[in-house]
């Protein structure tokens, strides 16, 4: 369902870049995925930078804190979750096993929201919609197709189903094992230890792309990089890219419907 005006509460919803380039970043992106740009006024003069394909909504780019750049933070994408009241989910995070990293705040009228870590050091937001309900395009190419929790600790999974009530499966990938995150009948995420020594824990974005291969070639154009080269999959073809600031992300080639 490419279109969406809402979100159910454990679904993620919106990803957002905090870089150390924003304006690198956005050039960046807008020729690897077609982005153009709406910058929206914040603080101190900076702009949220919300990218979009056509009129849908897909992420946006946005200075880092100056926090994070003062701790020498890396550029990273951020997930966010929906949910229904962030006071309330955010006041389950400690008997969870979790840590609040910043307090339910408003965004102004676009909505209210806070930022945890999950049992793993995993950073994640909780977004309560106002006027801006989060991502109105997925699953079309330059859009997200998939968020995953890459994690070393099960404690993790059971924070989310704590916290926001999301329940999970297990399925084979290929003769591996893979958990969902399911919101109802709904797969909406997916969790799996580190693939590679290193990794940090964090939530993980997927863009959908049309062409894998063509698109980690012009990444590497752009002044990217590609970790991971493209691979076949049961479900299509993925690579590990990071663009030139070192923020990582995954490019996804959907496998056509048989």
């Amino acid at each position: 369902m490419p279109a969406r005006d809402s979100y159910a509460q454990g679904t993620p919803n919106w990803v957002d870049l905090q870089t150390t380039d924003q304006a690198g970043a956005k050039t960046f992106y807008s020729g690897v995925f077609g982005w153009a740009f709406d910058d929206q006024p914040m603080d101190a003069g900076a702009v949220y930078s919300i990218a979009k394909i056509g009129d849908g909504q897909v992420a946006a780019i946005a200075p880092q804190s100056p926090e994070l750049k003062a701790a020498g933070a890396p550029p990273m994408w951020n997930t966010y979750l929906a949910v229904d009241s962030v006071d309330d989910a955010t006041a389950k995070v400690a008997a969870a096993g979790g840590t609040v990293a910043m307090e339910p705040f408003d965004v102004m009228d676009a909505g209210r929201m806070s930022f945890v870590l999950d049992p793993s050091g995993a950073a994640v937001a909780f977004w309560q919609a106002n006027q801006h309900i989060g991502s109105s395009l997925v699953n079309e190419p330059g859009a997200v197709i998939w968020n995953e929790l890459i994690t070393d600790n099960p404690a993790a999974v059971t924070f989310y189903e704590q916290v926001l009530g999301v329940t999970t499966t297990t399925v084979d990938m290929g003769g591996n094992k893979y958990t969902m995150f399911q919101v109802g009948d709904k797969e909406v995420g997916g969790t799996t230890p580190p693939q590679m020594a290193g990794v940090p824990n964090h939530w993980h974005v997927y863009f959908a792309v049309a062409d894998a291969d063509a698109t980690a070639a012009k990444v590497r154009q752009l002044g990217g990089s590609v970790m991971v080269e493209p691979f076949d999959t049961p479900i299509g073809k993925m690579a590990v890219v990071t663009d030139p600031q070192g923020a990582v992300f995954s490019l996804f080639q959907a496998r056509p419907p048989a």
